[in-house]
């Protein structure tokens, strides 16, 4: 019986979802391996309720840190796993033991974060970078979301394609018994859910938005995820220029959030870049029409369950927006169709095959 260590410390985070996701539909498969949750505390209650037969260990040791680099790597090592799997990228880097790595997505090598101090970013930018590569390399074997960024990954760090394995991941029905957001109620709205760094292109989605209004007037632009820095400095844009008909919900709880894809006109999806795109999926399995930038792994998550525009160019944005609010046989066919495409994907299904990477990785 092997010893599989699994990093989650990212644990009920909103990148954390593929590691609870991960750990709970492992669980389900009963693996022949004695598995050990390394977590902060207060994950232990949800990870035992979760995955009752993992064994669990407390950390304090936050990713980006000295500390994870120096005490994180001696409680690992204390540890004496026969395989560590890191979900993410930041791990102690002179960890000498058996590794697999998840490579979710190379965005934060290409695109800063304005919430950040410039300098103070792009020096660790710059670590990132290197650290990037350095893991690619150690690890036995690496796992990506997609065949975008697995190709991605294979081209920037120097690998052979071989050393990767694509799990695909998948979206989850939300709490029946949705909220309504009263503001809301009887108006036609699209909506954008998830962070607001550069990268999501809330900026065009905002001018493009402008460009909708002289149509549709009374038409709404939902924005919803927690305020923070970049929520605000596009809530202050909107105001600047006296834009109406923006909605910034700040943190927004699960049964309303389903009745905002329930009944929005379109979800649109702007982002430059993404490893994935789990917003767009879950948008489609909860019967929302589906309006997506084509850039880097959407077409290939999304298939033919979405419109697609060019997120650099705002005009053609607000064109496929129109063309989906307007054309109720186009918004019909999208719902099928993204009803149907969010089906075909299965967290047991990943589950199943990062097992097996785990095996091979053991030579099993």
């Amino acid at each position: 019986m092997s010893h599989i260590v699994i990093d989650a410390r990212e644990s009920g985070t909103s990148t954390g979802r593929y590691v609870d996701a991960l750990i709970e539909h492992l669980h389900k498969l009963q693996p022949k391996h004695r598995v050990t949750l390394i977590a902060k505390p207060e994950r232990k209650a949800f990870l035992g309720i979760i995955a009752p037969d993992f064994e669990f260990i407390e950390t304090n040791y936050k990713e980006f840190t000295l500390g994870e680099q120096l005490g994180f790597r001696r409680q690992l090592s204390l540890l004496n796993a026969d395989l560590v799997h890191f979900p993410m990228v930041q791990q102690p880097i002179l960890y000498g033991g058996l590794v697999v790595t998840t490579m979710q997505d190379l965005t934060t090598i290409r695109f800063r974060n304005p919430a950040k101090n410039l300098l103070v970013f792009w020096c660790k930018q710059q670590v990132y970078k290197v650290l990037n590569v350095a893991i690619a390399h150690k690890s036995r074997l690496l796992i990506t979301p997609s065949q975008f960024v697995k190709n991605d990954v294979a081209e920037y760090c120097h690998i052979s394609p071989e050393k990767i394995t694509v799990t695909l991941e998948a979206a989850d029905l939300m709490p029946e018994g949705s909220t309504p957001v009263a503001e809301l109620e009887g108006k036609q709205f699209i909506m954008y859910v998830g962070r607001p760094t550069p990268h999501k292109n809330l900026a065009r989605l905002i001018d493009a938005f402008v460009e909708l209004q002289a149509s549709h007037p009374d038409l709404v632009l939902v924005l919803a995820g927690k305020k923070d820095y970049n929520y605000r400095q596009h809530e202050a844009r909107v105001q600047k220029n006296g834009i109406k008909g923006v909605i910034f919900t700040d943190f927004i709880p699960d049964e309303q959030l389903r009745w905002l894809y329930e009944h929005c006109a379109a979800y649109v999806f702007p982002s430059l870049s993404e490893g994935f795109g789990l917003p767009g999926l879950e948008a489609m399995l909860h019967g929302a029409p589906v309006v997506s930038s084509n850039a880097t792994c959407l077409p290939e998550v999304h298939g033919d369950a979405a419109h697609y525009f060019d997120p650099l160019d705002v005009h053609d944005m607000a064109t496929r927006i129109s063309e989906v609010i307007d054309n109720e046989s186009l918004r019909t066919d999208l719902i099928a169709k993204g009803k149907a495409r969010a089906a075909t994907f299965s967290w047991e299904r990943m589950a199943t095959q990062t097992l097996e990477v785990y095996n091979r990785a053991l030579g099993k």
